[in-house]
């Protein structure tokens, strides 16, 4: 029998989304049948470990409409011929008219092919991350005449216009977001209710599957080099160059070394800045690397940091899942005060925060983690302890199994 549900990513398989693999796993584990519709073919040279578990069928629309023209054409005839097109044609034009982008015209032909494609039996979309996907799995539900519901995250809320957020959750079943302050956001924004819970917006933590991780190492030997470790994408809103401005003004009687992982578009701009801070040496860009060299890394450092900031164009981080894989290996956590981070870590409780886009607080606060082991293991067993007992995955996929069986049922 073809799956009810479908679910529709931009990108799958990737790397830098663990979040939505342990939970499409936890899914399939409770009895979930789904395909996975992927609005871009994946661009990552590996994949981690948890994507061979996950048994979903993969399916690609077309990235872009004009490298498969006949699947276009024939899809567009389908969809002209359901139910619903008339309707989804009139949402799309309005859409069109207060957005008038190709991105735009490319949701609209790729929820066609989803429309046109989905298997009879498909009662439900649910899609992650509300800008793009969110367009798709709209427009191809009305087209069928099915329902759908959401998950935001971070740069899909914060970088769409409140009209298209507005009539997206006025459409939606349901939607969950993995913050406070971007559940908050999108509760103010739906009708049906101002509190978080009351309408159709849940708080939903990604939280983390322990049991996919190695318990923490007993004890960090202490060495004469104290190693730092950060995981992110070398992208604006990660603040590597906040980083790469501290550790430049660190005192040479310090010896450290920082490992980086993770690609981005900024690689090349921020390898020049460490170069010319004449930092270079110290850093080893490691690039992409699969969830098991992650841990590896996390389980041999001295620090984790993440100098996370808004973006110029205002995207930010939600909750980074790497925070949590870091307490779970019990190494100590310097983040920065935004977002939802203190949701997870009180300064001085389970890590240290300083201010965004601040390099002298980041220097700062680098030296005195450097200087007290003592205070380091204090933060991480206060962080392991409070992963454990508030992050862990299951409250979280409980609410999305609930809200998913409730909308097919209803379907």
């Amino acid at each position: 029998m073809a799956a009810p549900l479908a679910v529709v990513l931009k990108g799958y398989p990737r790397l830098s989304e663990t979040f939505i693999a342990q939970e499409l796993a936890a899914l399939e584990a409770r009895g979930h049948e789904f395909e996975i519709w992927s609005l871009r073919q994946p661009y990552d040279d590996r994949i981690h470990p948890i994507h061979e578990q996950i048994r979903a069928r993969r399916r690609y629309l077309p990235e872009y409409l004009w490298r498969e023209p006949l699947r276009v054409l024939r899809s567009v005839t389908v969809a002209a011929g359901q139910r619903g097109f008339r309707k989804a044609l009139g949402i799309w034009l309005r859409d069109l008219a207060r957005d008038l982008s190709a991105n735009r015209v490319r949701r609209f032909g790729q929820a066609c092919v989803l429309a046109a494609e989905l298997p009879r039996s498909t009662r439900f979309i649910y899609a992650h991350f509300l800008h793009t996907p969110a367009s798709v799995a709209r427009y191809a539900a009305l087209i069928r005449g099915i329902g759908w519901g959401f998950s935001a995250h971070a740069k899909d809320i914060w970088t769409i216009p409140d009209w298209e957020k507005r009539e997206k959750i006025a459409a939606a079943r349901f939607g969950v977001t993995c913050t406070r302050a971007g559940a908050e956001h999108l509760a103010g924004l739906d009708a049906g209710g101002q509190v978080v819970g009351d309408g159709k917006i849940g708080l939903v933590y990604h939280g983390l599957d322990l049991g996919r991780f190695p318990p923490p190492p007993d004890i960090r030997p202490h060495r004469q080099r104290f190693n730092l470790l950060s995981v992110g994408r070398l992208v604006e809103k990660k603040g590597y160059d906040d980083l790469i401005e501290a550790l430049a003004e660190l005192p040479a009687g310090l010896e450290w070394h920082l490992v980086h992982i993770g690609g981005g578009k900024l690689e090349r701009e921020l390898r020049a800045r460490a170069r010319a801070a004449g930092i270079d040496a110290r850093i080893e860009w490691r690039g992409k690397r699969d969830q098991t060299e992650v841990i590896d890394a996390m389980r041999r450092a001295d620090l984790f940091v993440l100098p996370s900031k808004i973006a110029g164009d205002g995207d930010r981080d939600g909750l980074p899942n790497v925070l949590m894989e870091a307490a779970s290996q019990k190494l100590p956590i310097l983040s920065t005060a935004i977002a939802a981070i203190p949701e997870f870590i009180e300064d001085g409780a389970q890590g240290r925060l300083v201010p965004p886009a601040d390099p002298a607080a980041l220097r700062a606060a680098i030296l005195e983690l450097a200087a007290d082991p003592g205070l380091r293991r204090r933060l991480a067993d206060a962080a392991h302890r409070r992963l454990i007992a508030e992050f862990g995955m299951e409250a979280g996929i409980r609410r999305i199994d609930r809200a998913l069986r409730a909308a097919l049922a209803g379907a």
